[in-house]
């Protein structure tokens, strides 16, 4: 499905290394690593009535990909709390918000891919926007891609960064096959994850997801297995097959763009009774309640009167 532009945006005000610009004005420059080779790390955030959900966990992700690249001069995490919260209270947003968090490895002193080039430090683009949940509640519909997701031989997915052209490949082949997204294998042919999301599928009472072999390891993925610990709800962590997935009583996919949704139809087959399971339902509820209660206070959790 397309999202519609929220007229709420129109005068975002966008943060660029503590520098807040109308989104108009805004910009990076030709020098800067994102845009050489794509050459940064991002997260993607939800604020909930003031609070973000999970934001430790992300930041730590964030700081651990920049880590891994190689970046130099990090910035802490009360940097990116104190310039999330700058741009939140300068765009008045207190709920219903999506936060695109980017740390760039700055800008160069001349075209090149070489990171000694980079001599100025990392760049932070904070993008704050209005934005609901971003799938239908009533079911998403997936097709089986031909783009692989690679594994840490080839990529290492535990590196959050920018080359995300495999995803868009693969939403590619999605849309011109009038799916919602797509479901994407690993270089075995186990399923690994789609192209913006984790998977789940339900047999027998058991939720069961695929290992982090050739995908993320998902903040939302792990708030819902942490969830079935602690209500009791069987899980199982495997190497899982696209047949498993057609077989599944349920299946749903998890992410903080989309939060909890219903997979009901893959590369044409129906999963279940074609409807949201009970389970499905039951873990979405859950982590309604989770996200209700927790998180990291940035700014008030409704508009001063």
């Amino acid at each position: 499905m397309l999202q519609k532009f929220d007229e709420r945006n129109r005068d975002l005000l966008v943060n660029i290394n503590g520098r807040l610009v109308h989104r108009d004005a805004a910009g990076v420059s030709p020098f800067d690593s994102v845009v050489q080779g794509g050459d940064a790390v991002w997260e993607g955030l939800r604020l909930y009535r003031g609070r973000i959900f999970r934001l430790v966990e992300h930041l730590d992700r964030l700081i651990a990909s920049a880590k891994a690249l190689g970046f130099s001069g990090i910035p802490p995490q009360a940097y990116f709390i104190d310039e999330l919260r700058r741009t939140l209270e300068a765009n008045h947003m207190h709920d219903g918000v999506h936060v695109r968090l980017t740390l760039t490895r700055g800008v160069k002193i001349t075209s090149g891919m070489d990171p000694r080039l980079n001599q100025a430090g990392p760049t932070l683009i904070v993008l704050a926007e209005h934005k609901s949940p971003v799938y239908s509640t009533a079911g998403l519909t997936l097709v089986t891609s031909s783009v692989r997701r690679f594994p840490p031989d080839c990529l290492d997915p535990k590196i959050h960064h920018n080359n995300l052209i495999q995803s868009i490949l693969a939403k590619i082949e999605a849309n011109l096959a009038g799916a919602d997204d797509a479901l994407m294998l690993d270089l075995r042919g186990f399923v690994a994850e789609t192209n913006a999301t984790h998977l789940f599928a339900v047999e027998r009472g058991v939720l069961r997801t695929s290992r982090t072999v050739a995908c993320p390891e998902g903040i939302t993925r792990s708030a819902v297995l942490e969830l079935c610990a602690r209500h009791h709800i069987p899980t199982e962590v495997t190497d899982l097959s696209l047949s498993e997935f057609y077989r599944a009583d349920e299946a749903f996919c998890t992410g903080t763009m989309g939060e909890i949704a219903a997979v009901t139809r893959i590369d044409g087959r129906q999963i279940g009774t074609g409807e949201v399971g009970p389970l499905t339902g039951r873990i979405g509820a859950l982590f309604r309640e989770l996200t209700a209660s927790e998180g990291t206070v940035v700014c008030a959790a409704e508009p001063q009167r």
